[in-house]
């Protein structure tokens, strides 16, 4: 979690150190976007913080250290995703 100027940032973090034939973005299901949400939302209405702007971000990890190749996909997926408005975004 970070913030971004005013908006609250939840970031999935991802990492593979070996080779695979999936990237690691794939690996994220509609389903773990869902449990991430409503995580998000169950901690935002704890703080009283139901109108705070938010984005879902994904930073993905691959290689070997020192060799480690990092994405950061800003706004990879959101509340409409997985609410099946759209398609899962990367």
């Amino acid at each position: 979690v970070m913030a971004d100027g005013d908006e609250l940032v939840i970031i999935e973090v991802r990492c593979r150190t070996r080779p695979d034939p999936v990237h690691p973005l794939e690996t994220i299901t509609r389903a773990k976007c869902g449990r991430i949400i409503r995580a998000t939302e169950d901690l935002l209405q704890g703080l009283g913080l139901w109108d705070q702007s938010l984005r879902f971000d994904v930073l993905v990890m691959t290689g070997d250290p020192p060799a480690v190749d990092v994405e950061w996909h800003r706004a990879a997926f959101t509340r409409d995703d997985v609410a099946g408005a759209r398609g899962f975004r990367v």
